[in-house]
């Protein structure tokens, strides 16, 4: 018979019978894999055990074909209790439990001390407590966009609750009416460092109906009050629900029970021997341990699971000098010409933008008022929306999500870490960037964005020159899937001509990554530049042209990738001098130098950047104070040249 979500009216005897004898298996693969591999949290797995059985049992997914679109979404917030994941997942035939009890926490296993997506089944690579809600609301969240019939279970510790962003998630839900999404806690009252409400005190009840949820509490090692709570949760679309499940740490473990010890110790081996006797288990151990030790490491699987983007980018506008166009409105022009191409239209893929109550600022509103749909008004709460956005993007939407810089990296940078590690394909649009935010200050100067980006592995980063060059960055990575961002500063900026004065980055130019754009031509020294200190850096070039100096202006818009055996070759001719608004010892100076040392390249190099916290100003002040000023550059490249 093709079963759906939570078939039965109430559990079968013969069900409750078949999860207690897999509670029971199971318990005794968690302490084995645990103890074979000497660390791991055996404890809150035991006691999240039986609501995991519960869940992967009767939700709608598929152990044979994982991946099925119309899979519910299982979301594991506390990603330490991974062996209880394994066992369920392994025992209802979704891997080999085995191999997992042999390989947990062996470099090169896909079965990692905390869960992740390599793991057929595994939708979402957790660790970091308290975002696993968001996770799932994202999740939930494109199911609605999709108008796909799949349900999302988030299966939580009680200890996490206390952290700001499960909070954020929650009211998210209420608001945007994600009545396909239910919480599970496994409240065993106990974390590290003892009894969870003697460490942070929280009524968990009492926050999630203030949200405007619905919670069910109910004896979480009772398969059928659980079953039956979780079918009512799925069932009543009025309201998101949570499930508070009262939990025993170590359950069915005489010593183990209650004993915050056990969260994150292995059982050394006269306790293993007696809790296997206890459960009536073998004790099978030498066979795993063999298994193990024959294990090579190996390159491990990857997390990365991709889809293919189905987007028409249209035509690029071609903005002029007269058309007084910033780069933040190039942006907001862009997006809204995509969207309106993709979303709701069959066999696109559909763009979904995330705002922080900065949508006139960011240049999302226009797309928030022509395709309302597809607009998603977070208000202040910026760690919750990176994690949203970055959880949807995963399930067949583009997610943009726009902030100003301090907000949208710095602040979340947690956040679009465990994006990076969860393979998403988000677009970040990173706005009010460096000393050109000017008189807001030193806590909005966002100087260090370049820095905190290199640091993700999968993140490609692209600082346009101007409106024209924007247009063209935007439509590229909305047409691709990955994580890509892009930055600009708060001011406007000039077209960037030729010495014909026709838009360089208009017409057919077309934007390709990693390539720099020679802007100037020179051969006395060479100025990269990128973003808003490009047009600065042209007129440095300008003024030196008319004392007989002739200087190369290069744009470099992909700043994490410069062509570093191109600039090698500049070099050649004379110093090369970075000239960026942003921190001296983590931007695009510090990249060049890097990637020249590596290959063993030489040539003179010169960084002009930002070396301390601004003081509020308009940003003409401010690079006058901060020795960035067109003059100061002029001045640099004279001190080089003698």
């Amino acid at each position: 018979m093709l079963k759906g979500r939570f078939w039965y009216e109430e559990l079968p005897q013969e069900e409750i019978n078949r999860l207690k004898e897999l509670s029971r298996l199971c318990k005794g693969d968690i302490l084995k894999m645990t103890n074979i591999a000497g660390s791991g949290h055996p404890g809150g797995s035991i006691s999240s055990l039986d609501i995991y059985l519960v869940v992967f049992s009767y939700a709608k997914v598929f152990p044979d074909n994982p991946d099925r679109e119309d899979r519910d979404r299982i979301v594991i917030s506390h990603g330490h209790t991974s062996p209880a994941v394994y066992a369920v997942m392994g025992r209802l035939g979704f891997f080999d439990v085995e191999e997992a009890i042999s390989t947990f926490r062996k470099a090169g296993s896909i079965f990692e001390g905390h869960v992740e997506r390599a793991i057929p089944g595994v939708e979402w690579s957790t660790g970091n407590l308290g975002q696993g809600l968001s996770a799932g609301c994202g999740f939930a969240l494109a199911a609605k966009v999709r108008g796909l019939d799949y349900h999302t279970f988030v299966l939580m510790s009680d200890a996490e609750q206390v952290k700001g962003q499960v909070s954020e998630a929650r009211k998210f839900a209420k608001k945007f009416g994600l009545n396909n999404i239910t919480v599970v806690i496994d409240y065993n009252n106990k974390q590290i460092s003892g009894n969870f409400m003697d460490v942070m005190p929280m009524d968990i009840k009492a926050n999630y109906e203030a949200d405007g949820w619905k919670v069910i509490e109910v004896d979480g090692h009772d398969y059928q009050a659980l079953y039956k709570a979780i079918k009512t949760a799925i069932e009543d679309e009025s309201a998101p629900y949570a499930v508070i499940a009262k939990t025993v740490m170590g359950k069915g473990i005489s010593f183990m029970e209650n004993d915050e010890q056990y969260h994150g110790r292995a059982l050394k081996e006269g306790e293993i021997k007696a809790a296997l006797e206890e459960l009536q288990i073998e004790n099978d151990r030498p066979k795993f341990k063999e298994k193990r030790a024959a294990f090579h490491i190996k390159k491990k699987e990857s997390s990365c699971k991709r889809y293919d983007v189905a987007v028409d980018t249209g035509e690029p506008f071609t903005y002029s000098p007269d058309d007084k166009v910033d780069n933040r409105a190039a942006f907001g022009k862009a997006l809204l010409d995509v969207g309106k191409r993709n979303c709701g239209v069959e066999g696109k893929t559909p763009i979904i933008v995330f705002d922080c109550d900065l949508m006139d600022s960011v240049r999302t509103g226009w797309f928030a008022r022509e395709l309302p749909d597809y607009f998603f008004e977070m208000g202040v709460q910026e760690h919750n929306t990176a994690t949203v956005a970055g959880a949807a993007s995963v399930c067949g939407v583009i997610s943009v999500f726009a902030d100003f810089g301090v907000f949208g990296i710095s602040e979340v940078y947690n956040q679009h870490r465990l994006n990076d590690i969860n393979c998403t394909n988000l677009k970040l649009i990173l706005t009010h960037l460096g000393l050109d935010v000017g008189q807001d200050g030193k806590t909005h100067h966002c100087i260090d964005y370049i820095g905190l980006i290199r640091n993700l592995f999968g993140f490609k980063l692209i600082i346009p020159a101007d409106a024209n060059q924007m247009d063209r960055a935007v439509r590229y990575i909305l047409a691709r899937y990955g994580n890509y961002a892009i930055g600009m500063g708060r001011e406007s900026q000039p077209i960037i001509l030729d010495e014909k004065g026709n838009p360089i980055f208009g017409g057919d130019y077309t934007f390709e990554y990693g390539k720099m754009d020679v802007v100037r031509e020179g051969s006395n020294a060479t100025i990269l530049s990128y973003g808003n200190m490009l047009h600065r850096a042209i007129k440095a070039a300008e003024q030196l042209a008319e004392k007989g100096v002739s200087v190369r202006v290069v744009n470099v818009p992909c700043v994490l990738d410069p062509d570093i055996d191109t600039i090698a070759e500049f070099g050649k001719e004379g110093p090369i001098i970075v000239y960026e608004d942003h921190h001296i010892g983590t931007g695009l100076g510090s990249i060049v130098a890097d990637k020249a040392f590596e290959k063993g390249l030489s040539f003179r190099l010169r960084k002009m950047g930002v070396k301390r916290y601004a003081p509020s100003g308009v940003p003409e002040e401010l690079y006058e104070v901060e020795g960035l000023s067109v003059k100061h550059l002029i001045d640099t490249i004279w001190e080089e040249l003698k």
